[in-house]
């Protein structure tokens, strides 16, 4: 299932490990961005299935928002991945979930392959116990 990716993380060395577990994976990172112009600029130029957003980006705690509107304005599949799960504990529109920080490789497989399922309309009659589902 490959499928084309976008990190949105400031933290350089956590978007380089998460660009390799998901190219292994098979998918193609189209990119990473630290900042959401940077975000919102790789969205404009290229395909994105799928954005994996952290909450606090270098320009601050701007990772909701953006992730509201690239799944609403842009048609982008948005997965958060935080260390604090709790700033959208109430959920965000359009969005899948939460998956929280540190995450390992199986879980950020489960939650990417539950998420692309979801955005190609297939059956998924399961949630990874690790992702935090938005109602």
């Amino acid at each position: 299932m490959t499928s084309r990716i976008l990190i949105i993380e400031d933290e350089a060395l956590v978007a380089m490990e998460l660009r390799f577990v998901l190219e292994d994976l098979g998918h193609e990172v189209v990119g990473t961005a630290a900042d959401a112009r940077a975000a919102r600029n790789l969205v404009r130029e290229m395909e994105v299935d799928l954005a994996l957003v952290d909450i606090h980006l270098s320009d601050g705690p701007t990772g909701v928002e953006l992730g509201r509107a690239l799944a609403q304005e842009d048609g982008v599949t948005v997965l958060y991945m935080t260390a604090n799960p709790g700033m959208v504990r109430e959920g965000v529109a359009g969005t899948i979930g939460v998956l929280s920080k540190p995450a390992d490789e199986r879980a950020v497989q489960t939650a990417v392959d539950y998420a692309l399922r979801r955005r190609k309309g297939e059956p998924v009659d399961y949630a990874p116990p690790e992702l935090q589902l938005f109602a």
